[in-house]
């Protein structure tokens, strides 16, 4: 049995996330969810998963969102980002199942400050949903780690209730993820922070289960946004283990968590191994993949260098037009080249391969 006898090709529901994590958790794989900022980088994405076979994770941030809708918009009142979350996941819509893959159409950290924008993708997902009997997002992410344990808790499960009615997945984050991102900046938090205990784990599941199953949990052990030397972040995912053991001997369900793996950028194959060992089913990818976007149009610049100087002359001659080198058609696609293969490079390390699928 394979990914397509579970759930179908294109963007899933909240279900069907579900069921798409319930398979990797059982098959000891997870997929690797890449946050993307317009229509180029989300094509590459869904073309790496095209080319391997294999499912996929497509997130928007709320800066990435805005960039989406475009850095000259206002975005005082989180209107841009609104916007441009809405167009991104449209625009996935309309072409994931033209890749033949399943996605799940995500929404990246959402810290308190920024509830409004989370307000509008609801709004949109309620409008959508109203029209199509399917949200237009797969799932959401509400990041209120900086919160007390009990308002976390107790602001996600009134958005749950929300979600659960129109069939939306719920990521949550429970302890802190260090480093900056997205004008988040947690670089400055004490350690002791950046390791979630297992009470803490049970204290989320035993809360948000009452209300739906379709929830990922955001467990901190260790993690750290962005890219670091190697020893300079102590990540520790063997302590999802004993989440999944907490929580199971509570319980009386086998490994009864979907885990998150934050700040995967950087991480060696052990770490990864081990977090989806002990349950991870989804894992971000997110300056890696930036720096992949980067290197095919770095790359291409410098090797044509004296083809994008005027619009006409090159190395070739004084009257040889340029315009197949400058045009962005052709440039932008090498940066979609390289980011693809980044892709596919994360969907091996996590075991998301082409078994999977026929």
């Amino acid at each position: 049995m394979g990914v397509l006898d579970i759930v179908p090709v294109g963007v899933l529901t909240g279900d069907q996330t579900r069921k798409l994590f319930e398979y990797a958790r059982e098959n000891k794989f997870a997929i690797p969810a890449v946050n993307v900022t317009s229509s180029s980088t989300a094509n590459a994405v869904l073309e790496a998963a095209r080319d391997i076979k294999a499912p996929i994770i497509i997130q928007c941030s709320q800066g990435g969102s805005a960039f989406f809708a475009g850095k000259g918009l206002p975005n005082g009142n989180q209107e841009a980002s609104i916007a441009g979350a809405i167009a991104a996941a449209q625009h996935v819509r309309t072409v994931a199942a033209s890749y033949g893959v399943p996605v799940v159409m995500h929404s990246d950290h959402c810290a308190h400050k920024l509830l409004p924008w989370f307000d509008g993708m609801l709004e949109a997902d309620a409008a959508y949903f109203q029209q199509h009997g399917v949200p237009l997002f797969s799932s959401h992410m509400l990041d209120l780690s900086e919160e007390s344990k009990e308002e976390n808790i107790a602001t996600c499960v009134k958005y749950l209730e929300k979600m659960t009615k129109l069939n939306i997945w719920l990521e949550m984050e429970i302890g802190i993820t260090g480093g900056e991102e997205d004008g988040v900046d947690n670089t400055g938090v004490d350690n002791s922070s950046l390791y979630t205990q297992p009470e803490d784990i049970y204290d989320v599941y035993n809360s948000l289960s009452k209300v739906s199953p379709n929830f990922s949990i955001a467990a901190a052990f260790g993690n750290v946004h962005g890219v670091y030397k190697p020893g300079n972040v102590k990540l520790r995912p063997e302590i999802l283990g004993n989440h999944q053991k907490h929580v199971s001997e509570k319980t009386g369900k086998d490994k009864p968590l979907f885990l998150v793996f934050h700040g995967g950028s950087g991480s060696t194959k052990e770490e990864i191994h081990t977090a989806v060992q002990n349950g991870v089913v989804k894992m971000n990818v997110d300056t890696d993949t930036q720096f992949a976007y980067l290197v095919g149009m770095r790359d291409f610049f410098k090797k044509k260098e004296g083809y994008l100087q005027t619009q006409v002359g090159n190395p070739e001659g004084p009257d040889k037009p340029n315009k197949k080198y400058y045009d962005p058609r052709v440039w932008v696609r090498e940066g979609e080249k390289t980011l693809t293969e980044r892709v596919k490079e994360a969907c091996t390390d996590l075991g998301n391969v082409s078994k999977y699928m026929p």
